[in-house]
């Protein structure tokens, strides 16, 4: 904290002081975090050992699914542990590295979704070229793209909020580490931090939004154009997934982080969070698997491989 403060420690308010709620609220997290690693873990391992599955769109299935158990690992765990113990208590350090950690994971996890669009456009409008352009090396540029641009964009905020002060209140009405509750409590003029935050939410918001509607715009003009109607509910199939997923992911971000000012209210806000830390995490390999052939096949025989390997 260098010369700023004296405070060395903040203390998470959580959602309840009812202690028969919080004994519910942990059940309920522990059993979606539980899910939640379970599903996208097995995605991430039928699509490195499934070969029918090594296409660009499990590609990006995959680092979706460890961004998802990222995002959820960086604010679920610390939360049931004080949950668990009653220790509200968390330092300075892990509450910043928490803070820079969800907001990595997260904004990387909208430029994935956008660039996912993108490659449901391809396969769609350009299916005879799909596998031309859309090539592993071309994937791993996409990804290591997305990583790069979140690093740009978070850094310069994360740099004023290291320089705020705290005088006299350590309390965050939260229960994670987030900008906003942190802004709500320092005595440094925010106003400036404010508004850098809000621009850049709403600019990685639009900007990725935006790509994402005009993917599906040209890809919803090509599905009528079929003139079959087997083929166009086909088509449609392999983008209802992906289209359930973005707008779970981007309604629930855009209530929580576009709005006017940090010193608005957090009840609503933070059940909202909850919504994208563990039930979004928790729903989407489900949304993807329930709703694909391809990867219920693979789950499956892979399943029965292991089974077959505990016999012998």
């Amino acid at each position: 904290m260098g010369n700023h403060t004296t405070i060395t420690t903040f203390i998470l308010l959580g959602l309840t002081e009812d202690p028969q709620l919080q004994i519910l609220i942990f059940v309920f997290l522990l059993i979606t975090y539980m899910l939640s690693i379970a599903g996208n873990l097995t995605i991430i391992i039928l699509t490195s050992v499934d070969p029918r599955l090594k296409t660009a769109m499990y590609f990006f299935l995959q680092n979706l699914s460890f961004l998802e158990i990222s995002f959820t690992s960086a604010c679920i765990p610390r939360f049931l542990y004080s949950l668990s113990t009653g220790d509200r208590t968390i330092t300075y350090d892990a509450c910043i590295g928490q803070m820079f950690f969800a907001d990595l994971f997260i904004i990387t996890e909208f430029f994935l979704l956008a660039t996912m669009s993108y490659d449901r456009y391809v396969a769609i409008c350009n299916p005879l070229h799909y596998m031309t352009i859309m090539t592993h090396k071309v994937c791993q540029r996409f990804i290591i793209g997305c990583w790069m641009i979140t690093l740009l964009l978070i850094f310069p905020p994360l740099t004023l909020v290291l320089d705020l002060e705290f005088c006299d209140s350590n309390v965050i009405d939260h229960f994670i580490c987030d900008t906003n509750p942190i802004l709500k409590i320092t005595c440094t003029d925010s106003a400036f931090i404010e508004q850098m935050v809000l621009i850049c939410s709403a600019l990685i918001l639009l900007i990725t939004l935006l790509c994402v509607v005009l993917s599906y715009t040209y890809i919803m003009r090509t599905i009528l154009r079929i003139p079959s109607a087997q083929q166009r509910k086909k088509a449609f199939a392999t983008c209802s997934s992906h289209i359930l997923v973005v707008s779970i992911t981007y309604g629930s971000c855009i209530f929580v982080y576009v709005k006017p000012s940090a010193k608005d209210e957090t009840v609503i806000n933070k059940a909202v969070t909850i919504l994208g830390t563990s039930i979004s995490p928790m729903l989407n390999p489900f949304i993807y698997t329930l709703r694909n052939k391809q990867v219920k096949q693979a789950f499956t025989d892979l399943v029965k491989r292991t089974l077959l390997l505990a016999k012998h």
